[in-house]
Order: structure tokens, then C-alpha cells, then sequence
């Protein structure tokens, strides 16, 4: 009887790190059961390559140069709803893999890799189930589970990336390159924001989300 042939799980890495990179294609290489089908070293160009290689699980950092993790997270469950994100964290980094988590991502682990399966977590992750990492799961279900939320804010999700990347100091233009967006519809979110949270320019909206422990 011949052997069924299996379909290798597509994984694609998103970390500024090349050594990370490196050490997890070291992990996946030579298993039948996985192909890495592309890396980036940011946000941007991550989800650009989602876009063109629609891999079936992405390896997400949390902590890129360019963006934060959450918003790439939101990025690709609107732009690439079928791919599965596993979240990659050091510790400490709870607050913002919460984030991870209601933007759309399936999991959490540590980047110790010693201490958990990597491959075992991709495949779960890709069946659709959750995974996180038993060091912090005590402390992220509890927040799920009480419904905790980070502090609230009046923008929409849109409306709150573009106010960070404000606080970064980019430009509108930098901006739209930075979330797949035209440069008029940045400049209608600027004016949004401004406008909601009672800001004469964009300083002041800046200045205005640090004291609110909005950014």
C-alpha cells in the first residue's frame, strides 16, 4: 500500500532578529512536516510577504523596529484571515502579547526555545487551537478571563495605530507605507484623531495619549 504524502506545514517568521531566524529555521529544517516559505525583519515587509506567500502559520515577534506587534497582528487577520499567528516573546512582554491576542493571534511562546516544542505548538496553532506558553498562562487567561482591557481610548483600532505611529514621528505618507493605506485616508484618520481626543495638532494628541497611559 503506498504511503500517504504529507502536506508540509508552510511557516513564515516575522523578527528583526536574523540570529532568531536563523535558529528557527534550525529547528524546522530537515522535518518533512515543515517548509519556511519567507522572513522579514519588520512589520511592513512582514505583511507584505504574508500577502504574496500565504504561508499557513506566521512566527510574529512582538517587539519589531517599525511597528508593534498588535498592529501586525490586526494587519493580517484583516488582510490574510486564514493564516494562523503564533506570537514569539521574551519575558516581560505580557502586556503587549495580551494585545497580540485580541488583535487575532492564536498563541503565545517564550523565545527560550529549549523550553517548549516548537513544532508541536506550530501545529497547533495551524488546527486552529491556542497555544500559550505555561510560564504566563496563568496570568494572561486570568486577564481574558475577567474581560481586562487595556486602558480605554475613543479611536477605532485603525485610528489607534495611526496615533502611534504619530508618536513615533512619521509622517501621513510614512504612515500609509507603514499600514497598506492610501495617504488620504491617513490624513483622514489624523484629523479623526485629533478631533477626538481635542487636539489642536498632532503633538498634542500625542501628548495627550501618554498622559491618558494610552501609549
Amino acid at each position: 500500500m503506498a504511503r500517504a504524502v504529507v502536506t508540509p506545514l508552510r511557516v513564515a517568521m516575522i523578527d528583526d532578529h536574523e540570529i532568531v531566524r536563523t535558529g528557527l529555521k534550525h529547528i524546522l529544517d530537515g522535518d518533512p512536516d515543515f517548509v519556511v516559505v519567507g522572513e522579514a525583519d519588520d512589520g511592513p515587509s512582514g505583511v507584505a510577504m504574508v500577502d504574496a506567500v500565504r504561508p499557513d502559520v506566521v512566527l510574529l515577534d512582538v517587539r519589531l523596529p517599525s511597528m508593534h506587534g498588535d498592529d501586525v497582528c490586526r494587519l493580517l487577520a484583516e488582510r490574510a484571515p486564514e493564516v494562523k499567528v503564533l506570537v514569539l516573546s521574551a519575558f516581560g512582554e505580557e502586556e503587549l502579547v495580551y494585545r497580540c491576542l485580541l488583535a487575532g493571534a492564536r498563541g503565545y511562546v517564550l523565545k527560550d526555545i529549549v523550553h517548549f516544542d516548537l513544532k508541536q505548538s506550530l501545529k497547533a496553532v495551524a488546527r486552529g487551537e491556542a497555544v500559550i506558553d505555561p510560564r504566563v498562562a496563568t496570568v494572561v487567561l486570568e486577564r481574558l478571563r475577567q474581560g481586562d482591557q487595556p486602558p480605554k481610548h475613543p479611536l477605532t483600532p485603525h485610528q489607534f495605530s495611526v496615533l502611534r505611529l504619530m508618536a513615533q514621528g512619521l509622517s501621513n505618507r510614512e504612515i500609509a507605507e507603514r499600514l497598506f493605506l492610501s495617504e488620504n485616508t491617513v490624513k483622514g484618520y489624523v484629523q479623526e484623531v485629533l478631533r477626538r481626543l481635542g487636539a489642536r495638532n498632532r503633538l498634542e494628541a500625542v501628548m495627550i495619549a501618554n498622559r491618558k497611559g494610552w501609549l
